[in-house]
């Protein structure tokens, strides 16, 4: 009896991606099938960085087809592929930047800025090539959380090199500014600032720009929507009310101006004794829930309050990167797969596709 692609299909069609929760015929992730009599071969896309889970996946896809009768020699090779999705109409594509993340919060003091820096290396140590740009001029956090120091190098006198640490590169106005310096600047020489730091760094080859946004929805987030093109925006918040209803604000401007929401994350949500582990809800409980129930939105996870993640955050060393295989870690990598789908699942860019339509007077 001899295996048809049809037999590959069906029980392949069976196997479910632990990722997007689709199998792997539908979700388009089934590639280069090809039957040799027994021997069966054929690539599994995905659109989303994996690294830790391609072994398991790649196991999972070759043992339904091995369970075929008479299957012979089964050959998965299973890899991830990150392309560029749409962004707001009008805009295109920044160079050497596939897709454009905001991490944005209605009001200050959430953990926006430590959200950002462990997603970016949570999607880094997926395998992702991934950036960070320090978008909040007045209050930039990300060269004390990365660990960074130091100036940005220009080789051309025009740009400049952004600096890397953790195997994320990155670009801030805490570069060229000494810490201690107030920037005592009006609107318009704010949004400037974010628009050369953004367009005047040589990003190299990103999968992935995560943009630490300022709070509020002023200047900043008004340039970002308008000229930068952004895949999506995920939104922090706490579970009390008063930053819930900031962050409301935050997620129906990003609506209003064309950027899809990808989730939210609800920080601080239970805080944890370090003496005896004690997980009590001092900022309420459940909002950031209610809050994706109220938007459609997708509720992407919670994390603790907890005195590790701002010790290792102060350090220089994120909690993705000083403890990769501890509890909030986990959760950290978690938020950022389902981001990752998120974006995955939006449409594709076409744009670079287009013929440039030409009008001449001969």
């Amino acid at each position: 009896m001899s295996i048809t692609v049809e037999d590959v299909k069906a029980a392949l069609s069976k196997i479910t991606d632990p990722n997007t929760g689709k199998d792997y015929c539908a979700s388009k992730e089934l590639r280069n099938l090809k039957v040799d009599g027994a021997d069966v071969s054929f690539d599994i896309e995905l659109g989303y960085p994996a690294k830790s889970q391609l072994a398991a996946i790649r196991a999972s896809v070759e043992g339904a087809v091995q369970a075929l009768p008479g299957a012979g020699k089964v050959s998965a090779n299973v890899y991830s592929k990150i392309i560029s999705h749409t962004v707001q109409r009008g805009l295109k594509l920044m160079p050497n930047v596939k897709n454009i993340i905001a991490v944005a919060s209605g009001k200050g003091g959430v953990g926006k800025s430590t959200t950002a820096v462990n997603l970016a290396l949570a999607l880094a140590a997926e395998g992702a090539s991934v950036g960070v740009l320090d978008a909040d001029i007045y209050g930039p956090s990300q060269p004390m959380m990365l660990g960074i120091s130091g100036r940005p190098e220009s080789k051309d006198g025009k740009t400049m090199e952004p600096l890397e640490n953790h195997g994320v590169q990155v670009s801030s106005i805490g570069f060229m500014i000494d810490p201690d310096e107030p920037m005592v600047w009006r609107g318009p020489m704010v949004t400037q600032a974010l628009q050369q730091l953004l367009e005047q760094t040589n990003w190299r080859d990103l999968d992935y720009l995560i943009v630490d946004m300022p709070p509020g929805t002023g200047d900043i987030q008004l340039t970002l929507s308008q000229k930068v093109p952004v895949t999506g925006a995920v939104i922090v918040t706490t579970p009390q009310d008063i930053a819930l209803l900031d962050a409301r604000k935050g997620l129906k401007m990003f609506e209003k101006v064309g950027i899809p929401i990808l989730g939210v994350v609800e920080n601080m949500s239970t805080h944890i004794c370090s003496n005896c582990g004690h997980q009590e809800h001092i900022f309420g409980q459940g909002g950031g829930a209610k809050m994706c129930a109220d938007f459609g939105a997708e509720y992407l996870g919670s994390l603790p309050l907890t005195m590790a993640i701002r010790e290792q955050t102060d350090s220089g060393k994120p909690t993705v990167v000083a403890e990769p295989d501890g509890p909030v870690a986990a959760i950290y990598k978690e938020i950022a797969r389902k981001v990752a789908v998120k974006v995955a699942e939006r449409a594709k860019d076409m744009t670079s596709k287009f013929p440039s339509i030409v009008i001449k007077n001969d």
